[in-house]
């Protein structure tokens, strides 16, 4: 439990990245979230007049580390070092506190304690940082989607989307990437009568076109909304078996498996 309130704000990188910033109301102390970019960070480090105070990797894509050489070289040169919290099997060039399921990150700076789950599928090592409040889950958990199978198998993303599915429903989900509108536009053609998805569809829409992000969502709305956490649900099994043969019965694994190839190529 953490003591006191922290506020989480979006620095936009590259085409479609969010990299994650968290800043306390009362300290000039902050925590970035797979920082691919040190530009855009050190622009918004001196915006707002912030010291970095940990970095939090929850896996090794060049989009997500490649700005942490550079951001250490800019804290050297102000006299500001800062750790990075990372997952124990990958990314290990970068990692200076080494992270698996069951173990802590407790910034002292901030006073904040996330919690960490294993979450292999996109990349084997891949982890995410939670608290009672928020879920920094990297590229594991998209809002209305999931991330490609890069290094790991369907059962593994399977699971590791599970985890996060028993989550409490208020959690709020921080993904890496603005790739909302097309992950719904897929989750409409798996339910095309999911009206929660079509009201989705309509508010995203909206956000887009004032160039607001369409995350945070919560754990609540994706098990609404999105179909890699439906895997149990009837009108999801239903269009799967359309597209595979009949007599295939899918278990959750299988219609997972199914959705991820469909997916990858919608």
């Amino acid at each position: 439990m953490n003591s006191h309130s922290y506020d989480v704000s979006p620095i936009a990188a590259f085409n479609d990245n969010y990299i994650w910033l968290i800043t306390r109301p009362d300290s000039n102390q902050c925590i970035v979230v797979d920082p691919g970019d040190a530009n855009v960070v050190i622009a918004q480090l001196a915006a707002r007049q912030l010291e970095l105070a940990a970095v939090l990797v929850t896996h090794h894509h060049q989009d997500h580390i490649g700005g942490i050489a550079q951001l250490r070289t800019h804290a050297a040169s102000n006299k500001q070092p800062f750790r990075v919290y990372g997952p124990k099997i990958e990314a290990q060039s970068v990692t200076d506190i080494a992270l698996e399921q069951g173990d802590v990150a407790y910034i002292e700076a901030l006073d904040l304690t996330l919690k960490v789950l294993d979450l292999p599928g996109h990349t084997l090592g891949h982890i995410a940082f939670y608290d009672q409040d928020s879920l920094f889950c990297g590229d594991t958990l998209f809002a209305g989607g999931c991330g490609r199978l890069f290094e790991g198998s369907p059962q593994q993303m399977a699971q590791s989307l599970q985890k996060l599915a028993d989550l409490p429903g208020a959690t709020k989900v921080y993904c890496a990437h603005e790739y909302t509108l097309s992950n719904l536009d897929f989750a409409q053609a798996v339910e095309p009568k999911n009206e929660t998805i079509a009201a989705r569809i309509a508010y995203c829409q909206q956000q887009r076109l004032l160039n607001h992000p369409t995350v945070p969502s919560t754990i609540e709305q994706e098990r609404a909304t999105n179909p890699f956490l439906r895997t149990s649900e009837s009108a999801v099994i239903a269009s799967v078996i359309t597209r595979t043969p009949a007599k295939l019965a899918p278990n959750s694994v299988e219609t997972f498996a199914q959705l991820r190839q469909w997916k990858d190529n919608f």
